[in-house]
């Protein structure tokens, strides 16, 4: 019932967007010329896209399910979006 009820509340649209804001981060992170070349501008993306996954968790945080809820509380980005492509895959617990 828990699944109907989450698949119901989180929209494809918004699965999306986390989604989308998550690999923005983690592409950020992993463009070591760019924090080479440029470390503060390079740091500044990497809060801004933080910072836009965390207004994006507050704005939705009645439809998100209480694991993922709990990896975007954390800062624990990596796990939040191996938890929605798992969700996606139907693997999910």
């Amino acid at each position: 019932m828990r699944g109907a009820r989450h698949a119901a509340m989180f929209s494809p649209n918004m699965h999306d967007e986390l989604v989308e804001m998550l690999r923005r981060r983690e592409a950020v992170i992993a463009d070591h010329a760019w924090r080479d070349r440029d470390s503060a501008a390079h740091l500044e993306a990497l809060k801004n896209v933080s910072m836009e996954i965390t207004a994006w968790t507050e704005n939705h945080h009645a439809a998100i399910d209480p694991r993922l809820r709990h990896y975007l509380a954390n800062a624990s980005f990596s796990k939040a979006l191996a938890h929605l492509v798992a969700e996606r895959q139907g693997t999910s617990p």
